[in-house]
């Protein structure tokens, strides 16, 4: 499968689910691939970038051979999507240690405001946007 952007993320995490589930509908194009943090796929890319001690709770997205961390990845994903979301990297210029602190109190405390696992499945048209081992 050949995707332009791929985004790593914690796939236990209802929050994260809901966040690929955004993403995937306002990515009309194409354009973004999903790996799960825990897959091999994910642990191949991740070290292939360079990234070997991330904690479970930082979203990456691989760009044009780029890796892109926690706030930085968030606002270069508003960036690709569709209906004006891009309006949000505004915040971006709040600098990288505001941006960054925001991220890391959600993301600490992700599973106490949404959860651990959300059950729900993804359409086969998600599922197919989906790195997976036997891809």
């Amino acid at each position: 499968m050949q995707c332009p952007y791929i985004i790593i993320f914690d796939s236990e995490c209802s929050f994260c689910n809901a966040s690929v589930n955004f993403i995937f509908q306002r990515d009309p194009q194409g354009l973004f691939c999903f790996a799960s943090m825990y897959s091999s796929v994910a642990q191949s890319l991740i070290q292939e970038q360079g990234l070997d001690t991330l904690d479970s709770d930082t979203i990456i997205l691989i760009k044009d051979e780029h890796s892109y961390l926690r706030a930085e990845a968030v606002y270069e994903i508003l960036g690709e999507l569709e209906t004006g979301w891009s309006f949000l990297r505004i915040f971006r210029y709040l600098g990288r240690s505001c941006n960054d602190a925001l991220y890391r109190y959600i993301a600490k405390n992700r599973y106490r405001f949404f959860a651990k696992r959300l059950c729900l499945l993804p359409s086969e048209a998600l599922r197919s946007r989906f790195l997976t081992d036997k891809s």
